[in-house]
């Protein structure tokens, strides 16, 4: 099976060039790798020249948001398989893409998802929160359940039925197309039990306080469009936070 991996990126040469790295490092070849930036003017165009060996397709123009830029990379995918990795964020082993397409072989998923660390550095690995997704129930999704969305694989065959970001949201457009794709009952949904990404802090929806609220608004909104519960879904979607803040295993790097 061939694998679409989509980065979307703005000004962020050197992250993003490590995020480059963890795919290069991946033990997969079949791997169809697009990169959407929205215009950079840091150099950006000219560091992904040093990797026109890995990247299928390079986009640098201006977009709407990174939602905008998200969906220009998913009408690009050819891939059986299509995930995102975003710059700043890093594979947590060589073999997370080998271990995605082997259970999608195997179990004949329409979409899986796995676990996520959120660090606070990378070298060294200093994990901040872990989030254990746990097993699939459309029931959760009433609890404010969420598997997290850089962890998460689709069939392209399915990307019609699904549909692309809704652009209307700024900060909460992947939990709307989450919560659109998990309450159909004509997708076969599987979870693989590990850590497949490590996150950086500091991502748009929790910089500011301003941007926490509007997140929550967001998320409201969301839930509601898709008739998934209510308040009581937001609250518990915020409360279960806390708890991927407790202790836990620290996962190896490279």
């Amino acid at each position: 099976m061939r694998l679409t991996l989509i980065t979307v990126a703005y000004n962020a040469c050197d992250s993003l060039e490590e995020t480059i790295l963890s795919v290069q490092q991946q033990d997969f070849s079949n791997l169809e790798y697009i990169i959407i930036d929205g215009g950079s003017t840091d150099g950006t165009s000219e560091m992904v020249k040093k990797y026109s060996h890995l990247i299928s397709e390079f986009i640098s123009e201006p977009d709407n948001g990174i939602y905008d830029a998200m969906n220009k990379g998913l009408k690009k995918a050819k891939g059986d398989i299509v995930g995102f990795l975003h710059a700043d964020d890093r594979f947590a082993h060589i073999n997370v893409l080998q271990s995605v397409v082997m259970k999608f072989e195997k179990t004949n998923a329409d979409l899986l998802y796995g676990d996520l660390q959120y660090v606070k550095s990378f070298n060294p690995l200093n994990v901040f929160r872990h989030w254990k997704s746990g097993d699939f129930s459309r029931f959760l999704l009433k609890k404010g359940w969420m598997p997290p969305h850089p962890t998460v694989y689709f069939k392209r065959s399915k990307l019609d039925a699904i549909g692309y970001f809704d652009t209307s949201f700024k900060i909460s457009a992947d939990y709307d197309w989450l919560l659109r794709i998990l309450i159909s009952e004509d997708i076969h949904v599987e979870y693989l039990p590990e850590v497949l990404v490590y996150m950086a802090t500091g991502g748009a929806s929790n910089k500011s306080l301003t941007n926490i609220i509007r997140k929550s608004r967001e998320d409201y909104k969301a839930i509601c469009k898709n008739n998934v519960g209510g308040i009581s879904t937001l609250i518990y979607k915020n409360i279960s936070k806390i708890g991927q803040l407790l202790p836990h295993k620290h996962y190896g790097t490279y």
